[in-house]
């Protein structure tokens, strides 16, 4: 938190404050992991907008992907590679790579929401 907040008495004042709605709340543990309910009762502390955290939950959600999905949703839109740069790079066909593109997306989205962040 203090990374997040770059101000150890507001890091402290977080890490409180989420503990305290854990415990009021311990309903909130039991539908979650762990790790997801604090991420997500700290998104509501910090702000849903702080870049650092919402770094931290995408790389969370990206190291439960295969290998495979991992691989070319981080290429494509991290690297900025096409599919069919992909394609040659990784010597499948393109047909995989939009495959793997659309089910990677799809399971990311679903580790994200389990981590408490929600969208369309």
């Amino acid at each position: 938190m203090r990374r997040l907040t770059n101000d150890e008495q507001r890091a402290h004042d977080v890490v409180r404050e989420v503990l305290l709605r854990a415990s009021k709340n311990p309903d909130m543990l039991a539908d979650h992991d762990v790790a997801a309910a604090l991420y997500s009762a700290a998104r509501e502390v910090v702000g849903v907008t702080d870049p650092t955290l919402d770094s931290w939950l995408v790389s969370d959600a990206l190291s439960q992907l295969t290998p495979e999905h991992r691989t070319v949703i981080i290429r494509a839109y991290y690297m900025g590679q096409s599919v069919a740069d992909l394609a040659e790079a990784l010597d499948v066909p393109e047909a995989t790579i939009l495959s793997r593109l659309h089910y990677g997306l799809r399971a990311l989205r679903l580790a994200l929401q389990e981590r408490g962040v929600t969208g369309p």
